[in-house]
């Protein structure tokens, strides 16, 4: 299959949301060109149909370029909601009681369908409950855990139809996965996506469930948005392949100067556990109308890739706004800015872990270490699974990793891990061979020119997953 060239000149990856601004094959491969290394599908949005259309035209894109492209399916998760209002909206005081209660009848400025006895039977005296993205803080006064919650309102305001609820201070006793969100990956799964988003994590279980829907199809990437997943971070990450931080609803839950340091402990947990992360939400929320980000903007971005993610998300930006192109080229520009820094350089380098005690870990952290001391233009790993890739990236070499693999399913897989250039190889037989055919893509793929020098790291017998045992120097000829 032909590959056009293409070499991003930066390592942290970035994700697109697809959406109404940004759904044809045509619009999708521009994205492409202007740096989205991956494409999200928002199940929230839109029906299972309409993003199986989407991920047709992404592997269109992906056959015309030849080069892989990762997909993440975001699934909506257990969306939370008030019933409805006879006036549609009403207006709550603070100090006033507010009843939540499970009789369908339309509500008024007293009382408001909860259709969520899950949350009324775990409340106790003291729960704070948020309703409309927190505008609203409700606290229990009584809880009837039968019938209904008697609150007082803490923060009042407007109150209309349908508005979320969240409660930050209970874990409930739901799935992660709802019947809508199985629906959807009854349709998508079946069609080849590397990543599932798993919203409203609490708990392990919630991953070992979605692991056991996903059957090897999908990654499980938790979304990081209630401070119950918070609380057992290394827990939940020790279950999933990858990771993101999902700043909008755990900005609702958590008090919002909490956010950046909730950021910053999942990347850094994430890095020394070896998973990808990623860190999402609101980066450049005004591209959805500007053609520029704010300065906040640009520095929440640069902030992102300085704690070490592996990827950063737009949202609205890509699926809805005015300008999808204008945001990836600018998020692909301050990456690439950040990280010709040497005080990013040098925090990289900081942060980096200490290898696990095993011969594949060793070997990665020996690959780094041999680049750096030979000034090598690119690592080249060889993988089956992406294990091997995962280890060197772990390690942030200086030069690009270049993974390569014999499974096109892998190779999409790294393209949302930091510093990987993915690429889709023929089988190797013996070790010779293996080092003229990464000789030959360090070359085609521009990472390195005749005379130079690059190490390669593969594992030995060829193809068998888990024995990452050897490493070579090889001098392009």
């Amino acid at each position: 299959m032909p590959r056009i060239a293409l070499r991003r000149h930066r390592r942290t990856k970035i994700i697109a949301t697809l959406g109404p601004a940004s759904s044809s094959p045509e619009m999708i491969e521009r994205l492409f060109r202007a740096g989205a290394d991956v494409f999200r599908l928002n199940l929230s949005h839109g029906t299972a149909e309409e993003h199986a259309a989407r991920l047709a035209a992404i592997r269109s894109v992906e056959a015309k370029l030849g080069r892989p492209i990762g997909v993440l399916a975001d699934v909506q998760g257990p969306k939370l909601r008030i019933g409805r209002f006879g006036a549609g909206r009403v207006t709550l005081a603070p100090g006033q009681r507010f009843v939540l209660d499970l009789s369908p009848t339309p509500g008024d400025a007293r009382r408001v369908q909860l259709p969520h006895p899950e949350i009324i039977a775990a409340a106790r005296p003291g729960t704070t409950l948020l309703l409309d993205d927190g505008k609203i803080r409700l606290r229990v006064l009584h809880a009837r855990p039968e019938s209904h919650l008697e609150t007082e309102v803490i923060t009042g305001g407007p109150l209309s139809d349908r508005k979320g609820v969240n409660v930050p201070d209970v874990v409930l006793p739901i799935p992660a996965l709802t019947a809508k969100d199985r629906a959807d990956l009854e349709v998508i799964l079946p069609l080849g996506i590397e990543y599932l988003g798993l919203s409203f994590v609490q708990r392990p279980e919630d991953v070992a469930q979605a692991r056991e829907l996903a059957a090897g199809r999908a990654q499980i990437m938790v979304k990081i948005e209630k401070p119950q997943a918070v609380a057992d971070l290394e827990a939940i990450l020790q279950l999933a392949d990858c990771a993101m931080v999902a700043r909008g609803d755990l900005g609702v839950e958590l008090p919002a100067e909490e956010v950046p340091l909730v950021q910053k402990r999942l990347v850094r947990t994430a890095r020394a556990l070896g998973r990808p992360v990623v860190v999402a939400t609101q980066m450049l929320e005004s591209m959805i109308s500007a053609p520029a980000p704010t300065r906040a903007e640009a520095s929440d971005v640069a902030t992102a890739v300085f704690d070490g993610a592996d990827a950063v998300m737009l949202s609205a930006e890509t699926a809805a706004g005015q300008y999808p192109l204008e945001a990836v080229d600018i998020m692909s520009r301050i990456i690439a800015r950040v990280e010709g820094d040497a005080d990013w350089r040098a925090a990289t380098a900081a942060a980096r872990p200490p290898p696990e005690p095993s011969s594949a870990d060793a070997i990665a952290a020996a690959a780094r270490q041999v680049a750096e001391t030979i000034g090598a233009e690119a690592i080249c790993a060889f993988t089956q699974t992406g294990s091997t890739v995962l280890r060197v990236a772990r390690q942030r070499p200086s030069c690009p990793i270049l993974g390569l693999s014999t499974s096109l399913a892998t190779a999409r897989r790294l393209a949302c891990v930091w510093g990987v250039h993915p690429l889709v190889v023929d089988p190797i037989h013996s070790m010779s061979e293996m080092v003229r055919r990464a000789s030959r893509a360090a070359l085609d793929e521009g990472f390195a020119r005749q005379g130079q020098e690059i190490v390669v790291v593969a594992g030995v017998p060829f193809g068998q997953p888990g024995t990452t045992n050897s490493l070579r120097v090889a001098r392009l000829r």
